[in-house]
This record gives C-alpha cells, structure tokens and sequence, in this order.
C-alpha cells in the first residue's frame, strides 16, 4: 500500500479519506455521436460506455457524488485539473471554497457538456424559450462565432445571469455575469453528462497556489479535504482558459489562456478586441473572472521571473545579490543552458511515466461535422517528462554550502506551459527558498501570453532587460 501523503493545507490535519481513481476515457468509451442542432453548433452529443471496466465505476461513482454530494469532486481537464461541484446547490458550491480556502467574492467558472445546457443556465427558472410563438436562443450572437470555432476548448465567455437563476449564488459572487466553458477534455465532458448537472470548477490546488496539471498535485493541496480524485494522466495545455468577455463594448479579454488576441480577431465581431487584465493582481474591485484579483500561481519560496532576452544569471551572483539560502532552483525555457557544473540528473514527470494517445483510426466513434468535437474525438495527449539536476556548491565566501536544483522545461512552448507550474511545485517540495525563472517572449502567441501572466502573478521580483 502507498504512503499516504500528509495534508500540506495550511498544516490542517487530515478530516477525510481522499482517494485518487485512475480513469482512462480511450479505454471505456466504446461510442460517440453529437447531434447537428444549430447551424454553427451541436445542441448535444451521446456515447456509450464499456461497463464491464473499473475505470467506468469510478466515474460514475464520481457523477453520483457530484449530483447527490455537497464534497467537490477533482477531475482532469485539458488545460488544469479542476475541483467540480454542482453549480445549482449552494451547499456544494460552498464546498468548493472551504475545500480550496477561497476568498467568497472570486466567481467560479461553470462547466457545461453542451449547448442545451448552457440554454438552459440562460433562461430564468421555468422558462422554455419560447417567446411570442418563436423560439429565441438566449446564447448571445457575439459568442457564437466563438463557439463554432474554439470549443470544446480553453475559452471561457462570460454571459448575463437571468433573474430567478438556476445557479447558486456563490458561483457568480454577487456577480451580474457568470463565465461558462465547454472543456476541450472527453473525460470531463463525459464526467459532467453522467451528472446531468453543470459544474463550477476552478483548479484543484490551495487558493493561491500553483494550478495541478497531475492528480498528485492535488493530493498534496487537497488531500483530507475531499473524497474522491479522477486521475486522467497529465494535462494537455498547462494553463487555465482565456476568459473573454463580449458584453462589453469593445469586447475584451479578463484572462489570457489557450486562445490568443490574433486569434480572436479572426472571428466576426472580435476584430477590435481588446486586453482587459494586468499581470499583476487588481484590488479594490470585484473581480469579473478568477484570477484577476488575489495573488496566484504561487509556491512557497520567493519567485524572481527574468524577461525574455536577459542573460543566464550565475550562481554565485545571485547569492552575492540575493544572500545566501539553504537552497535554490531554477527554470530553464528557451535560451538558458544547463550548468557547467557536474550536476545530478532526474526526469520528472507523470507518475505513469507513459504517453497517452487516441486512436481515431481504431476507435469507434462517430463524430459532427463540427471541427471542435472532431478535434476532441481524436485528441492526442503527448506529455513529455522534463529534466532535473542538482548539486550542492560553496558560496563565494566559501561559509556556507547551497543546494541548487536546476529544472529544465525544453524550448517549445507548450511543453513549456505543460511543465511549468510542475516545477514550482516540485521545487517547492525540494525546499527551494528563491526559484529563478527564465521567461519567454509573451508575443509569441496566447500560450506565451499565458505563461508569462501566470508567471507575473507568481513572481515577487522581475527583472527586465
């Protein structure tokens, strides 16, 4: 038997028995089909099960505690691991918050697994959207050339709360507005179908912390706070979802993600787009989407983020300018070299330590004419373990003995995104005092935007060209 892993939140002793569930979508889905529907979307979709499988009780388990429970439930997406709830019951909302000790006033995203749905979280309580013998689409038209295009997938919109909601008050905070999205995951879209009810998730880590892209960085966050977590191998983007929000003129963008500005302006009505976040956190207002308002993305030890083109800083400069720790890391990305230094080597990875793929050839599975859901259908998961080093040198002093981790994250940007809040935390678990990050060149695409802006937030310390 494994050793359990001792709860790390806020040092609370352990109340619940928190068990990590392995479920792979590729071997218990035997088929899918999505319904035509809207002309630039499908209304809905279906599949069917292989229940033979224990991968398929443990995720109907997991949909009998979402739509029954007041305990969140952890599950994968494609861009981080998300703690789910059913977002028309307060009580399990609430659950949410004490669960991640999240501030009340930061909203929640609500997850959806199809359009009717979503339809159905537009329209007040009791309303069929029928109005004067016509039916009405309470989607508004400026989110539609969004959806064709980007889901299932890292893109959240934010839309009007009607009067008389179905959902529970603290997902919106107080809020006129909620976001929802359709996550780019079959795992999770079939996770939210079995439950038959939306779901309000925001990452599976301690409020503040960095976001879990592995089921074991949720056990270590979470773990004595909920019962059950859904473990569907590492995460495919790294990063949250851009939250766009297009009731406001010119429409805006609250969170940079997985879809980026250039992006967006190819779609009718988003040509004058515009940035709508800073990178550092906002206070004194309501924040309109998570992580615009508390600090976040961030591990235990001091954060120094250097800009894109700054050179490789050396070890013993940076004890001379920072004093002397215990231990320190550093994040290769894209120009930093390995050390000269003989150093110890470590991957560091998924703890499967494999690569998980769709077959779309071999798989029997139907899709729509909608790219968006074909794309989900025959997704690949590549992850790609990242490289770890270590030594121990003297200051320049030569007093005092430092320990220093250095953690390579490969030159490609999504591997970059992929690996990077797995090395904070990983250097956090070594016991790093100052971690130094090499940042990359934010124009390069939303993926870079996004990186860079997580990193921001984290940072105590930047420093520029």
């Amino acid at each position: 038997m494994a050793p359990r892993i001792e709860s790390h939140l806020n040092g609370a002793p352990a109340l619940r028995i928190t068990d990590i569930h392995p479920v792979n979508p590729d071997k218990i889905i035997k088929y899918i089909s999505a319904s035509k529907g809207a002309a630039f979307f499908p209304d809905d979709w279906e599949f069917k099960l292989d229940e033979e499988l224990i991968d398929t009780h443990h995720l109907q388990s997991a949909a009998h505690s979402l739509k029954h429970s007041d305990v969140p439930v952890a599950f994968p997406t494609e861009t981080v691991y998300g703690l789910g709830a059913d977002a028309t019951r307060s009580e399990a909302v609430k659950g949410i918050y004490k669960a991640k000790q999240r501030p009340v006033d930061n909203p929640l995203i609500v997850h959806i697994s199809s359009l009717n749905q979503l339809r159905q979280l537009l329209r007040p309580s009791g309303q069929r959207g029928i109005a004067n013998g016509a039916t009405f689409d309470p989607i508004p038209d400026i989110y539609k050339p969004l959806i064709q295009k980007f889901w299932p997938g890292p893109l959240t919109i934010l839309l009007p709360t009607p009067n008389d909601s179905r959902l529970a008050p603290e997902v919106t905070a107080g809020l006129k507005t909620f976001g929802a999205r359709m996550p780019g995951s079959l795992l999770a879209m079939v996770l939210i179908k079995l439950a038959g009810v939306p779901l309000a998730a925001p990452s599976a880590n301690a409020s503040t912390k960095p976001s879990p892209t592995v089921a074991e960085h949720v056990k270590y966050d979470l773990d004595g706070r909920i019962d059950t977590i859904l473990d569907g191998g590492p995460c495919d983007v790294g990063v949250e979802s851009t939250v766009v929000d297009g009731l406001s003129t010119p429409p805006s963008i609250l969170r940079p993600g997985g879809v980026s500005i250039e992006q967006l302006r190819q779609c009718v009505g988003w040509e004058n787009v515009v940035i709508g976040y800073k990178d550092s956190s906002e206070t004194g207002l309501a924040p309109k989407a998570p992580g615009m308002k508390y600090r976040h993305y961030s591990p235990k030890a001091q954060v120094v983020l250097y800009h894109a083109n700054n050179p490789q800083p050396e070890w013993n400069k940076v004890i001379e300018e920072f004093g002397p720790r215990k231990s320190i890391g550093f994040i290769n990305t894209k120009k930093w070299n390995l050390p000269k230094e003989k150093m110890a080597t470590t991957a560091i990875g998924s703890d499967r330590g494999e690569s998980q793929s769709n077959d779309a050839a071999s798989s029997p599975v139907t899709s729509s004419e909608s790219s968006g859901f074909a794309k989900l259908i025959r997704s690949a998961t590549q992850y790609a373990a990242f490289e770890t080093q270590s030594a121990t040198i003297q200051t320049p002093d030569r007093v005092d003995v430092v320990e220093v981790c250095v953690i390579s994250l490969g030159r490609d940007t999504e591997s970059i995104a992929r690996g990077l809040f797995s090395a904070l935390r990983d250097l956090d678990k070594r016991g790093a005092e100052m971690i130094f990050v090499e940042g990359i060149d934010e124009q390069e695409g939303a993926t870079a935007a996004a990186v860079m802006n997580r990193l921001r937030k984290a940072a105590e310390v930047e420093i520029r060209d």
